[in-house]
């Protein structure tokens, strides 16, 4: 009895029990490994010291939404076991060009700690950063494994950078460039450089490359590429070799499809490819965006697909309402639309009838120009209100607009997470009635529960700033342009909109004591943006004081440096850092 009781764990025998410690550790990270929200993982990360730990230790994907809140080495030292990274460097409005050219977010400082931290690492995913044709090479010795690279809006690298990247990286399965700035000094033929005895690719985006490409090179690759199922082609490829490239690759299920136009050799009357066949005989795509420089004759060739269509971009396709309407009569199974206004609200009316399903609707503007025509309206919007009833998303660019219609959307489309109204012109009011537009957009944030993004823009008093400061507790980014009366407006917003996470401001009324009202709050939020508003000089010299854990930049949109006689700000950028100020800064940003 007791020879057999000393050989029970726990009961006296040389074998000892875990530690009760240890065994919730392991089950713990067991755990963790099936958690993939980032939201989620944060908040096991700060309930004690040991989830701290664990979280960290099974974290795999590592996403940094500002390149300068935290420093490479404090990231590498808490997330050991990282093999995926997602990096975000400028704000958006850099997109706008509504910063200095030279600012920073500069990828080299990362991709040295990376390698020195994660030589297993495979996957890399930047945005608007700036990546040089060093680092490329860096990426492609440093990482044995590498397999994936995304780039969007990012600049400072070329082709030959590129070439380094497809002849080193043997299981490269996605190069992804998307609307970057590829600069054309020493262009190399880059896509002759990937391996001649196959390759890993399953995705390949260069539409935004403004170079011309070898095509045979190209041709050549995706016929070795058999697991290829996205290919997003630039402007200089025609339909005809895109039908080459489409015959030689039927399994892709996302495709860009260039110019869309033939080449500039083409004689009319020539006999052409069976486009439409080739089209048809891809029956796996749900994917179609390019159509850069397109002529509509050919718009039939896709018909065969719109069927199994879920997303359409014609952005770049100067297209009329007829012809849109003849391609979205196919489109039943249709969740996202990108449109030029060309498509007037006729064309928007033909999707509302068709494409019950859309969950996400942009309108560009063909010109952006605030004194420009524009071609849709109010009459659209409802159009998508009454139609799209599991509408998500809208981006909308107009001149003119109405409370109606927005409140009709707010009213219609009850899961709307993100809506951007655009009018382009200045303090435009209701253009039937003549009023502010502040009843549509309080009736936005009453209305829609989920909405987690909104861009306001028209005539909008401080009421409407009442409105969402009130009802708008779910918004965590808020964009504003020309809008407001005074002060208040943006006090209502910082005081009442707890979630806030990203404000962005242009163009507005607001000055210092606005600004103050934030200080109980900008602790909590990723970032604030001020252009061309009333913040001063010594105004943001009393946030940076206040709140030593805020980086305070402040910059002019050129190169000329801010002054001390200076009063105003002409940009204000603020964010919080782990780190402090950054030691990168040009001499043309002042931080303070």
């Amino acid at each position: 009895m007791g020879e057999n009781r000393a050989e029970v764990p726990g009961c006296g025998g040389d074998s000892q029990p875990p530690c009760p410690d240890q065994v919730l550790e392991n089950v713990l990270e067991n755990v963790l490994r099936f958690l993939t929200s980032r939201r989620d993982r944060n908040a096991v990360s700060l309930v004690c010291k040991s989830w701290y730990l664990a979280e960290a230790l099974t974290r795999s994907e590592l996403f940094i939404g500002n390149c300068y809140a935290v420093s490479a080495r404090r990231a590498t030292e808490r997330f050991r076991r990282v093999n995926s990274v997602v990096l975000k460097g400028k704000p958006r409005f850099a997109d706008f060009s509504l910063m200095p050219l030279i600012w920073g977010a500069h990828f080299t400082p990362w991709l040295t700690a990376f390698a020195a931290a994660y030589p297993w690492l495979e996957k890399i995913h930047l945005k608007r950063m700036s990546i040089t044709d060093d680092d490329l090479a860096q990426i492609s010795h440093s990482f044995p494994h590498f397999k994936e690279l995304t780039l969007v809006c990012c600049d400072g690298f070329g082709t030959s950078g590129l070439a380094i990247l497809a002849s080193k990286c043997r299981q490269l399965r996605v190069l992804d460039l998307i609307e970057d700035e590829v600069e054309d000094d020493d262009v190399v033929d880059w896509l002759s450089c990937f391996p001649d005895n196959g390759t890993c690719l399953e995705s390949l985006s260069f539409d935004c490359v403004e170079l011309p490409i070898n095509f045979d090179a190209l041709e050549r690759l995706v016929a070795r590429s058999p697991n290829l199922k996205q290919l997003r082609l630039n402007q200089f490829v025609s339909i005809g070799q895109l039908y080459r490239l489409i015959v030689r690759a039927p399994q892709l299920t996302h495709l860009g499809t260039g110019s869309f136009s033939p080449p500039e050799s083409w004689v009319p009357g020539e006999q052409e490819p069976d486009y439409r066949a080739a089209f048809a005989a891809c029956s796996s795509l749900v994917y179609l965006s390019g159509f850069r420089e397109i002529v509509p004759d050919y718009l039939p060739a896709i018909y065969p697909v719109c069927g199994n269509l879920t997303s359409l971009n014609f952005s770049y396709a100067n297209l009329n309402a007829e012809e849109l309407k003849a391609v979205v009569c196919h489109c039943y199974k249709l969740q996202t639309l990108w449109v030029l206004d060309t498509v007037r609200d006729e064309g928007l009316e033909a999707v509302a009838t068709t494409c019950k399903d859309l969950t996400e609707l942009r309108v560009f503007p063909i010109d952006a120009r605030e004194d420009s025509e524009g071609f849709v309206s109010e009459v659209g919007l409802i159009a998508i209100a009454e139609g799209c009833r599991k509408l998500q998303s809208i981006l909308y660019f107009c001149q003119r607009m109405t409370n109606a219609a927005v409140i009709a959307m707010s009213e219609k489309c009850h899961d709307l997470v993100v809506f951007r109204l655009c009018i382009m012109g200045r303090h435009r009011p209701d253009h039937l009635t003549n009023e502010p537009m502040d009843e549509g957009f309080g009736a936005i944030v009453m209305n829609c529960k989920k909405l987690t993004r909104l861009a306001v823009s028209g005539l909008l008093t401080d009421r409407a700033f009442g409105y969402i400061g009130k009802y708008g507790n779910s918004v965590r980014t808020l964009s504003i342009a020309f809008a407001g009366d005074s002060d208040m407006a943006l006090k209502y917003v910082l005081e009442g909109c707890s979630n806030l996470q990203k404000l962005e401001i242009r163009d507005s009324p607001f000055g210092d004591s606005a600004l103050r009202a934030g200080l109980h709050h900008y602790y909590n939020m990723r970032f604030l943006w001020m252009s061309s508003c009333k913040i001063t000089l010594e105004g943001s010299r009393e946030i940076s004081k206040a709140l030593p854990q805020l980086v305070v930049e402040v910059f002019r949109s050129g190169l000329a440096a801010v002054r001390d006689e200076d009063e105003f700000v002409d940009t204000l950028y603020m964010y919080r850092s782990l780190e402090g100020p950054r030691n990168d800064a040009p001499t043309h940003v002042r931080i303070l």
